[in-house]
């Protein structure tokens, strides 16, 4: 029991870069009560004592703001950050290192009983203000991006963001979005949706538009090359070069800021 209490605590280090010390993190962190006596409840819930399980839940409720069913299924170093307004529902499952912000909900849309509520996978991040809805999975390594509403199982490795969820971010790559991965890798995940290096969907319209020119290019610059070789002239132009200052103002402004 203590290695777990322990595993609580230090996953808390890891994810949150408020956190001081142990003591702190003991005492002042809504989210590790919540787990904590959560595992107490559940552990009545399995003995039978459904009533206790129940009473002591709700007692956690008013004390941190956080929802969590006796029922529910939690795994280890699950880490719930801020903590007001979490649902989580009696079936629900969740796999080892879970991440959940504020507002989240894992519910149910149905009043038959039964499996009702989601199963996560490991290292699942959900951003704050987050509804996952339904019987559905989340497999290992899925994102839920800030106020997103998912009624759809999401593929592992997978970035879900909107009303309703959409897959931002497929769980295997192609070439193509390989090559932006170290991009990808540089901004991470924003569990609140407003990190400045986020890209935004004009400026994805505009890397489509920008990987079409450039196959267009390509393609052009074989054409020529083949009428030349069959002793076509060809008047040659200037091309004007393209980069994300011409597209963006925006980005301008941001070297510039980073220089000063």
């Amino acid at each position: 029991m203590f290695n777990r209490i322990k595993e609580d605590i230090q996953c808390i280090f890891t994810r949150d870069p408020a956190a001081r010390n142990s003591f702190e993190v003991l005492t002042a962190y809504p989210g590790l009560h919540a787990v904590l006596i959560h595992r107490i409840s559940h552990r009545l819930w399995r003995w039978g004592l459904k009533w206790l399980a129940r009473i002591l839940s709700n007692i956690t409720r008013w004390l941190t703001g956080i929802e969590i069913h006796p029922g529910a299924t939690i795994g280890r170093r699950f880490f719930i950050d801020h903590g007001m307004g979490v649902v989580i529902g009696e079936t629900a499952e969740i796999g080892d290192d879970c991440t959940l912000y504020h507002g989240v909900t894992l519910g149910g849309t149905t009043w038959n009983k039964g499996k009702r509520h989601p199963t996560l996978g490991s290292d699942v991040v959900v951003g704050a203000g987050a509804k996952v809805l339904g019987p559905i999975t989340l497999g290992d390594g899925a994102r839920v991006g800030s106020n997103a509403v998912v009624v759809k199982d999401v593929p592992e490795g997978s970035t879900v963001v909107g009303i309703p969820g959409r897959l931002v971010a497929a769980g295997k790559k192609t070439d193509k979005e390989d090559k932006r991965q170290a991009f990808a890798k540089k901004i991470g995940f924003d569990a609140y949706g407003t990190h400045g290096d986020m890209p935004d969907p004009v400026a994805s319209a505009f890397d489509c538009m920008l990987d079409h020119i450039h196959s267009m290019d390509q393609q052009m610059e074989k054409m020529c090359r083949g009428l030349k070789s069959l002793g076509m002239e060809i008047d040659e132009y200037q091309m004007t070069n393209l980069d994300a200052c011409d597209i963006n103002p925006l980005k301008e402004q941001d070297i510039s800021d980073k220089k000063d």
